[in-house]
């Protein structure tokens, strides 16, 4: 990993693929999910142009407010002590 990579990496999900392709934040997201066979249609469609757009504002905004969402999505997870 170079120190530019981790830097970015800080701050947003990096996929470097198989193929060479470099992908960031809700893009490699959609790369994951579409790898992991979740739901493949949705994360095709997701994929495209305009709905790609608004993957990329949610994802931006729930990792600038993640100290917000984390207190409600990992609730469960810190009163268990995991």
């Amino acid at each position: 990993m170079t120190p530019n990579l981790r830097a970015r990496s800080e701050r947003a999900v990096q996929v470097l693929t198989g193929d060479g392709r470099h992908l960031k934040a809700g893009r490699a997201l959609l790369f994951v999910l579409e790898e992991i066979g979740w739901h493949p249609a949705l994360t095709r469609l997701a994929a495209r142009r305009p709905v790609v757009w608004l993957v990329e504002f949610g994802y931006r905004l729930v990792a600038q407010n993640r100290d917000f969402f984390a207190r409600f999505l990992f609730r469960g997870a810190a009163e268990d002590g995991t």
